[in-house]
C-alpha cells in the first residue's frame, strides 16, 4: 500500500535520522499487513528529547522524554478520512536505545516506526496477551525488511 507521508524534522541534533523514503517504506510494511485498513496518511515528526518530554508529560502525565508517541486520529462520526495519525519520535532516545542495545540505528528506526504505526492501528502492549500479540506482528513485518527480532537479540 502507498503511503502518504508528511516527514517531519523538528530534530536538529547530531543523530542519523531516516529519509522520507525509509520511514514511507516501514510505514507501507505495516498497512500492507492490514489490507482492510484504508486509512494511509501519516505524520511522523522526528523531535529532540524536550519536544519529547512536553509531548509526554502533556499527554500521558509522564514527564521524561520516550521514544515513540502515537496520535491516532479519530475522524467526525461519519466523516470519512484517510488519516491514520500521528508519531512523534525522539532522535536521541532512538539511538541511545539503539547503542544499549547493541544493534544497528536504522534497525531501531524501523521498530519503533513499526510499533508507533501498529499503536495507530489500534495494538496495544499494556496485558501480556496484548503485548505478545503485537510483539509477534511486529518481529514478522521487521523480518520481512530483513532486521533481526529486536526482543530476541544475541
Amino acid at each position: 500500500m502507498d503511503v502518504e507521508l508528511d516527514l517531519q524534522a523538528a530534530y536538529s541534533g547530531t543523530v542519523d535520522c531516516p529519509d522520507h523514503d525509509q520511514v514511507a517504506l516501514w510505514v507501507s510494511t505495516v498497512l500492507a499487513a492490514h489490507p482492510d485498513e484504508t486509512r494511509d496518511e501519516i505524520t511522523v515528526r522526528l523531535v529532540d528529547n524536550q519536544e519529547s518530554q512536553h509531548l509526554n508529560a502533556t499527554y500521558r502525565g509522564k514527564d521524561k522524554p520516550t521514544n515513540v508517541l502515537s496520535f491516532p486520529f479519530e475522524a467526525p462520526p461519519g466523516i470519512p478520512l484517510p488519516l491514520l495519525g500521528d508519531l512523534v519520535v525522539a532522535a536521541d532516545i532512538v539511538a541511545e536505545e539503539a547503542a544499549a542495545q547493541e544493534k544497528p540505528l536504522f534497525h531501531h528506526w524501523a521498530h519503533m516506526i513499526i510499533h508507533g504505526t501498529l499503536h495507530l492501528l489500534g495494538y496495544d502492549h499494556i496485558d501480556p496477551d496484548e503485548a505478545e500479540t503485537m510483539e509477534s506482528i511486529e518481529i514478522q513485518l521487521l523480518a520481512e525488511l530483513s532486521i533481526p527480532d529486536p526482543y530476541h537479540l544475541e
